[in-house]
């Protein structure tokens, strides 16, 4: 893991591709940039918890019919 604190918009660049830009933000928001090429999957960690419980309900569900 790495943690670092920046000043706005210095940025990273992760392999040659993505490059992550630091906008600024306040105590509880930091806004980011984040260029990619097209095949680079970006989400949300929120996005993909949320994907996770809908699956899960899913599946409960259909173990439960699978039941009766």
């Amino acid at each position: 893991m790495l943690m670092l604190t920046v000043p706005k918009e210095e940025y990273l660049m992760i392999g040659k591709d993505v490059k992550i830009t630091f906008l600024g933000g306040n105590k509880n928001q930091l806004r980011v940039m984040i260029e990619a090429p097209k095949e680079v999957n970006i989400a949300r960690g929120r996005a993909i918890q949320k994907r996770a419980v809908k699956r899960a309900a899913k599946a409960a569900v259909k173990a439960e019919q699978q039941e009766t």
